[in-house]
Parts: C-alpha cells; sequence; structure tokens
C-alpha cells in the first residue's frame, strides 16, 4: 500500500507544471528529441552508392538509388534514381528527384535527414535508409 501511494505522488509530481524562473530553454543545449540519434561522423572522401527501400499504399516495394560524393563530410555531388512501379509512385519520385539535389549538395552528411520533398514523403524514407548505409560504408 505504501509503495502505490509513493507512485501516485510521483506521477503526479511528473504532470505538475514546472516552476517559471522566467528564463526561456536555449533550443541548442537543449538534448535531442526522442527518437532523434546525433550522428557525429568522420567520413572518409569518396564517391558513394548505396540503395534505399520502401512500401507505398500500393504495397509494391520501391528502391531509391543514391550516389554521391563525400569531401571533408560535405556532400558535393548527388545523382538519385527511382524506379516506381505505378504511376502515383513514379509522379511521387519525379518530384523528389527534382526537388532533392538543393537540400543535399554542400550540407554535412550528419546534417542530412530529408523529411518530405516536394510532397513525396515515402521516396524521403527510402532516400534516408539509402543516406544510412552510406554513412556506415563511408565510416569505415
Amino acid at each position: 500500500m505504501l509503495f502505490a501511494a509513493a507512485s501516485l505522488t510521483l506521477a503526479s509530481a511528473a504532470c505538475a507544471p514546472a516552476a517559471d524562473d522566467g528564463a526561456s530553454a536555449d533550443p541548442e543545449s537543449a538534448p535531442p528529441a526522442a527518437g532523434s540519434a546525433v550522428r557525429t561522423g568522420n567520413y572518409a572522401d569518396g564517391e558513394y552508392s548505396a540503395q534505399g527501400s520502401y512500401i507505398p499504399p500500393s504495397n509494391q516495394t520501391e528502391e531509391v538509388d543514391v550516389t554521391l560524393t563525400l569531401e571533408g563530410n560535405v556532400v558535393t555531388s548527388l545523382d538519385v534514381q527511382t524506379s516506381g512501379n505505378n504511376p502515383t509512385s513514379k509522379q511521387y519520385q519525379r518530384e523528389f528527384t527534382s526537388g532533392i539535389q538543393e537540400q543535399v549538395v554542400g550540407k554535412n552528411l550528419d546534417e542530412l535527414d530529408v523529411d518530405k520533398v516536394a510532397g513525396s514523403s515515402l521516396t524521403s524514407s527510402g532516400f534516408n535508409k539509402a543516406l544510412d548505409a552510406i554513412r556506415t560504408e563511408a565510416a569505415s
């Protein structure tokens, strides 16, 4: 019984709002959000290729082939090839490939986590999987 009361008190304290001391939190010093990984790799310069896949609503696996060049951990060139299996996938993949260059080239590899490009979020998922494989290869 004593354990249950202590647990209830602890749970109530966790739900209570924190005291406001007037200072705002510094977003740069805040810990990363749950589920996000802080990457701090040192990657070998060179050209790397990898494939990422995802499953759209059509339930047919789609592939994203990524080739990029790294210099000093920065992406200096990028080539993305897709192979859509249905017209809707092909449309989103075309939109993705037309907008991905500006989000990737000139950026540090560790800073890349593409969320959505030109309305295509599923293609981004496959792209991010390919980036993860490239990070692993370039770090070895």
